[in-house]
């Protein structure tokens, strides 16, 4: 079996020069957690998630409409090839706490494969176990005393 065995094939993606805005509507519209960023030859630039539009759009209280996925953008994704077996996409979410992986061939998106891709296929139940406890990680606690808004 190999990752294109897997993947999901039609991706909503994203140009980097778009706005945060619109990559929050399509994670919305589409009930996504993150969305490649694809420059117009359909090469992979990055990934944006609901987490970096908050981390570093939201928060720091620049103007979603007016800022560029590019600008708030994971780069250096991890990534597999289409042709790569399962078992390295799930050791790669694993070290790099991540729940889907975009598939890459010569540099151009071609899919994504997620977490419940990898499950569905139902022989990587060790991979699995251990990509889903590493994705866990250590419950973090708040400091004494401290309290949310």
């Amino acid at each position: 079996m190999k990752i294109e065995d897997l993947m999901t094939r039609q991706v909503v993606t994203i140009a980097p020069e778009e706005s945060a805005a619109l990559a929050a509507r399509l994670l919305s519209r589409y009930n996504l957690g993150a969305l490649p960023v694809c420059a117009g030859d359909g090469r992979l630039r990055g990934m944006v998630t609901d987490r970096d539009i908050v981390l570093r759009c939201i928060a720091p209280a620049s103007d979603p409409a007016r800022t560029p996925v590019g600008d708030i953008m994971t780069r250096g994704c991890l990534t597999v090839g289409p042709e790569d077996p399962p078992e390295l996409a799930a050791g790669r979410m694993a070290s790099g706490q991540v729940r889907r992986l975009p598939v890459v061939r010569e540099g151009r998106l071609v899919g994504v494969v997620s977490l419940t891709d990898l499950a569905r296929a139902g022989r990587l139940e060790a991979e699995l176990s251990q990509t889903l406890a590493e994705l866990a990680g250590p419950v973090r606690r708040p400091p004494e005393g401290a309290r949310g808004r």
